[in-house]
């Protein structure tokens, strides 16, 4: 919004700062502090101006000549002004199943009322779309349908607002006309008066708007399912912000909502045996997430710790929260000018690309759910917005998930198992992730993978589409007796919304396809043991190392930023030297004596190739076969892998973080009795190796594959 808008804005009067030095401070009130990366902003006075080394204060009175830490002092200020937000908020409503049954229970009018009043919404509509399929008009009334679907999902309420808000994202589901018209119950839904709001803010603060604010929207600029925004201006500094306030007797209507869901939760556990998940669980928690969101200081908490943990991300803006205009019904928070991630033409128009900030968002979601565990669980395009400079800003926080640490390490080793097409090992990650009890036998479970994963995986596992991929996961969930857990529904949730987004942009676009390269990254530089077991299991098979796997995994874990070549040799090298890798160890020192018999004798193939012809038949009688008795197949695997080790050490040498002094560690390592014995191994077998090759060309024997029985 221009600055020319604020000639609409319901007038407050102007605030006078004080004068320091001469009328510095005038001009200092005007002038946003910068935010502290990790600390949330809060009200902190008019600014002080600084003169020399000295710091001013009101009516001149200084610290004592004291110097104390800013950011400690700012850190202090803000956990009392969290605190004192945290007392305002004091008698927010915790969510229980034992809180709907006081409240609705012996209200079976009110009860009844509702139920009616859904049927008849969802109902009418469904008759509407029968007539149109009936009379072949279900193409010519999509428009028409779409808007009354938005409607009716609107007078509903805020519960069916949040549905219609996911079909919104989903172009999969649901055609055009349909994403068009949903998409406006991101911020476009009806507002409440704005009295009431701004009623509720003076009395939520116990200030007045005048004390507050220098100006304030007269109108809410977006209203959505549980409050709606207004654009002001604070007095103390001037600093622009999003006031928002949340909707009268919000409380009532979504408890009677999830009072009725439960309900039907409670009939399909009981009657209904197809479904093997305890869908009451489902339901409870997804509530207590929404009731979560109806406490604003909750949300902003969330914020906080969200900003801690992820805008370290140049591309990542997350607001900053004003604690001592915050409760538990109004939430102030650092405008964000920017354009909602749906909103391709706006954005392109800017010199943005869609692509890059939903990739953006795909690599913060995987930090989120697989790094710290802490995640959004409401990615709607309304909460997601493009600022002009290209960052992606993250809104709403009042929906947030946790993955618990022993499902993070399962999901990724569940990817490699998937790559692998090791279905056994992918019906046992199912115990760690908590899908099934122990005593549970997933043998039976095993063909069924096999069955619609070896059908999807025709091409690679980056090229499945993820609906394809939970589709087909969630018609064996229904088969067997699994239990998702709910935040694994969360995490189903934010990644389909995030695939739904890039589809507008580009209906190719894989999810998965643009995960690999975190997935890598982390395989490659975690020095996690599950991980480390994970990478190895990836790497060999059969007592032999898949080098084509190896340079895949580094092409692809270069292109995550915060890929590190040293990072990706350390933690390989303490897992080889561990007083566990003597198994780990027989193999490399194997796989190391073919590698350097390929070096070896693929320098000696290629000299011999850059020679002139009479020096050939000199130096070799005229053996028209070359310098090596080998046989043709032979000779390309040898040139083969000796090709595929230099593209890996020309991908770790040209990485981004690659510094020759990153060796220097690993020779140290080899000073340890375990790297001289897997050094004597190697030279061994190398030897053995060499001299067979040698007495072979000596005797002119038919080649055969010399074996390494010392090993």
């Amino acid at each position: 919004m221009s600055a020319a808008a604020f000639t609409v804005w319901r007038p407050l009067p102007v605030p006078v700062p004080r004068s320091v030095n001469g009328g510095k401070a005038a001009a200092a009130a005007r002038v946003v502090a910068p935010r502290a990366a990790l600390v949330e902003a809060r009200p902190r006075g008019p600014p002080e101006a600084k003169d020399g080394g000295g710091v001013g204060g009101g009516g001149g009175g200084g610290r004592g000549g004291v110097v104390v830490p800013v950011l400690s002092v700012d850190r202090a200020e803000d956990i009392q002004a969290e605190a004192r937000a945290m007392a305002r908020a004091a008698n927010a409503t915790v969510y229980t199943p034992e809180l709907l049954s006081r409240r609705y229970g012996s209200r079976p009018f009110k009860v009844v009322s509702r139920t009616l009043e859904i049927l008849v919404g969802l109902g009418s509509f469904a008759v509407k779309l029968l007539v149109d399929q009936s009379n072949g008009q279900i193409d010519q009334n999509k428009r028409k349908r779409g808007a009354e679907l938005r409607r009716i999902f609107t007078r509903l309420g805020p519960t069916f607002v949040k549905i219609g808000q996911g079909l919104s994202t989903r172009p999969d589901l649901c055609p055009p006309e349909y994403l068009e018209e949903l998409s406006e119950l991101q911020d476009a839904l009806p507002t409440f008066p704005d009295t009431e709001a701004f009623a509720c803010i003076e009395k939520e603060l116990g200030l007045t708007l005048d004390s507050i604010f220098s100006s304030i929207s007269p109108s809410p600029i977006a209203a959505a399912s549980l409050g709606q925004v207004y654009k002001a201006r604070l007095k103390y500094s001037g600093q622009l912000v999003a006031v928002k306030v949340q909707r009268p007797g919000i409380e009532e209507s979504i408890g009677l909502d999830f009072y009725l869901i439960r309900g039907l939760g409670i009939f399909i556990n009981k009657y209904v045996d197809i479904i093997t998940s305890d869908v009451v669980a489902l339901i409870d928690e997804f509530a207590r997430r929404v009731f979560q969101e109806l406490n604003y200081v909750q949300e902003g908490q969330n914020a906080r710790r969200f900003k801690k943990l992820y805008a370290d991300k140049a591309d990542v803006l997350v607001p900053d929260i004003f604690w001592d205009y915050t409760s538990g019904k109004v939430l102030i928070m650092e405008w964000v000018d920017g354009v909602k991630l749906n909103e391709q033409e706006a954005i392109e128009r800017q010199g943005l690309k869609v692509l890059d900030l939903v990739n953006a968002g795909i690599q913060c979601s995987l930090r989120q759910l697989l790094e710290y565990g802490y995640f959004h669980a409401d990615p709607h395009p309304g909460n997601l917005l493009a600022t002009p400079d290209g960052k992606l800003a993250f809104l709403d926080f009042g929906m947030m998930s946790e993955t618990p640490e022993e499902a993070r390490f399962a999901i990724i080793g569940h990817v490699v198992h998937l790559v692998n097409r090791d279905y056994e090992a992918m019906a046992q990650d199912y115990y760690a992730l908590d899908f099934l009890s122990p005593n549970v036998d997933v043998s039976p479970i095993v063909p069924a993978l096999r069955n619609f994963f070896d059908d999807a995986l025709n091409a690679t596992v980056s090229e499945l589409n993820f609906k394809t991929l939970v589709d087909g996961l969630g018609a064996v969930l229904y088969q067997y007796p699994f239990n998702v857990p709910a935040y694994y529904a969360l995490i189903l949730r934010s990644l389909t919304v995030l695939e739904g987004l890039a589809l507008y942009a580009d209906p190719n676009f894989k999810v998965l396809a643009a995960s690999y390269p975190y997935f890598a990254k982390r395989l490659l530089t975690d020095p996690n043991p599950y991980l480390r077991d994970a990478l190895i299991e990836l790497l060999f098979k059969d007592g032999r190392f898949r080098w084509n796997r190896l340079e895949n995994l580094l092409e692809q874990g270069r292109k995550d930023r915060d890929f590190s070549a040293k990072d990706a040799l350390q933690p390989v090298l303490k897992l080889l030297l561990g007083t566990d890798g003597e198994e780990l160890r027989v193999l490399v020192a194997k796989e190391s004596v073919r590698v350097t018999e390929a070096i070896v004798l693929g320098s000696v193939i290629d000299g011999y190739n850059s020679a002139p012809a009479f020096m050939r038949s000199l130096l070799f009688n005229g053996n028209a076969n070359g310098p090596l008795v080998m046989n043709d197949e032979e000779l390309k695997s040898m040139i083969s892998l000796r090709d595929q080790v230099m593209r890996i050490w020309e991908l770790l040498r040209t990485s981004q973080s690659f510094d020759p002094n990153l060796l220097q560690p690993i020779l140290q390592v080899l000073q340890e009795p375990e790297a001289r014995s897997l050094g004597g191994r190697v030279a061994g077998g190398i030897t053995q190796r060499l001299a067979a090759r040698m007495l072979q060309q000596v005797l002119r024997l038919p080649p055969t594959v010399p074996t390494t029985t010392a090993l």
